[in-house]
């Protein structure tokens, strides 16, 4: 396998797109799952989920699922959700709240801190403290809760550090989920993500994002709107960065990631129907500037932050054909729904444009899966598609020469 899978990773284009096999492979997929997507951390909520001891989330990748939860004092911590007995899945739902964790097997109980403090009918000399539940690596970050299944995972301080400024602009720890949704694609993961990294397709595709987003207009237009943006943005309270430290350009043992501000058109405000306010604006913001802000954790886990919400993606694999897009929208924390904003008209731009995306990507399998695809030419608007697809064949090269 190591020496066919060197080959087709020395005969991969620059520029072109992946050969079949990186869509279809079941021995590729399990590299991946181990060399890349397990070794990433991943963004699995909110604290805002989880605001009391005793409350848990589940987060879920491929075969592994963790707890996430707030135990007796108040701090967060992350459990394999595996009994140490048979291992069976000890939470079954999404999300709970409770004083302890119980197998649903057999019945073995776990303290929040994940110490096991009662198994029935085991024999003599059995040490409950060797059979704790096994710990997951965990970081908050601007309020946002990542999940890394590699005992050794990567670095999130040049993150927490260059991030800081627009983190604090849009004050991201004092914001709240107000809807959650998950999408399944029956698609290659990389599929998914590649089609989030390129706006090539969003003019036909998305006719709704398209009138108010700008990234799919020559650069000069592009410029002259982002011009336009930069004179308000003062006044608005929002400062210009440009942070670029992404996949291939970021430290070794660090994760990638990014952030940037685009200028809507003129007449929106915000992601919207109307393009008007569908909640109160973020935590230093002023008023609006008519942009949008894009952050970037790692190649799975991405913000758009508009001046009076924030929608978070999450792209995972379920295996190797299947993958999902989990959405978050989040508001201040102190709005109120059905005073301060709506959730249907929060959530519409999207969802609709998701829904939209899950059928692009199903298509795009279905002919990837043809005797007759052949990898092509990526377009200029294509280039993070393009970088993305360099990472992962220079992960996999590393993985296979370790």
């Amino acid at each position: 396998m190591s020496q066919d899978l060197k080959k087709l990773l020395q005969t991969h284009k620059t520029g072109w797109s992946l050969d079949q096999r990186f869509y279809t492979d079941p021995n590729i997929f399990a590299l991946e799952m181990q060399h890349i997507v397990g070794s990433q951390w991943i963004l699995a909520g909110h604290l805002s989920q989880i605001p009391n001891p005793g409350d848990w989330m589940v987060f879920n990748l491929a075969s592994e699922s963790a707890i996430i939860l707030r135990d007796s004092d108040g701090e967060v911590r992350c459990f394999a959700n595996v009994c140490r007995h048979r291992g069976s899945r000890i939470c079954l739902e999404d999300k709970g709240s409770s004083r302890k964790l119980t197998c649903p097997y057999h019945a073995w109980i776990y303290k929040l801190d994940g110490t096991l403090t009662a198994a029935r009918s085991m024999p003599e000399g059995f040490d409950k403290s060797n059979f704790s539940l096994l710990p997951v690596s965990v970081e908050i970050l601007f309020g946002f809760v990542f999940v890394c299944f590699s005992d050794d995972p990567p670095s999130l301080e040049a993150a927490r550090k260059a991030l800081a400024a627009p983190g604090k602009m849009f004050d991201l720890e004092n914001l709240k989920v107000a809807a959650e949704k998950v999408y399944p694609i029956a698609a290659n993961w990389k599929l998914s993500v590649e089609n989030y990294m390129e706006c090539y397709h969003c003019a036909p595709a998305h006719p709704d994002y398209a009138k108010m987003h700008t990234l799919m207009v020559d650069r000069r237009l592009r410029e002259r709107l982002q011009q336009h943006m930069r004179d308000r943005m003062e006044d608005c309270g929002i400062r210009e960065l440009e942070i670029d430290c992404n996949a291939g350009t970021a430290a070794e043992d660090s994760l990638g990631f990014s952030y940037s501000r685009t200028a809507l058109f003129d007449g929106y405000l915000t992601g919207s129907r109307d393009g008007k306010p569908v909640a109160p604006l973020l935590g230093n913001i002023k008023g609006y500037d008519g942009g949008a802000s894009d952050f970037s954790f790692g190649e799975l886990s991405f913000l758009l932050a508009y001046s009076d919400h924030v929608v978070a993606y999450v792209f995972t694999p379920v295996d190797q054909q299947r993958s999902q897009c989990k959405i978050y929208w989040l508001v201040r924390s102190d709005a109120v729904e059905g005073t301060d904003y709506a959730k249907e008209e929060l959530m519409w731009l999207w969802d609709v444009t998701t829904l939209a995306d899950e059928r692009i990507i199903v298509d795009n399998q279905a002919g990837v899966n043809s005797r007759h695809y052949r990898p092509g030419p990526l377009s200029e608007m294509e280039r993070n598609e393009r970088r993305f697809i360099d990472w992962i064949v220079a992960r996999l090269s590393e993985a296979i020469d370790d």
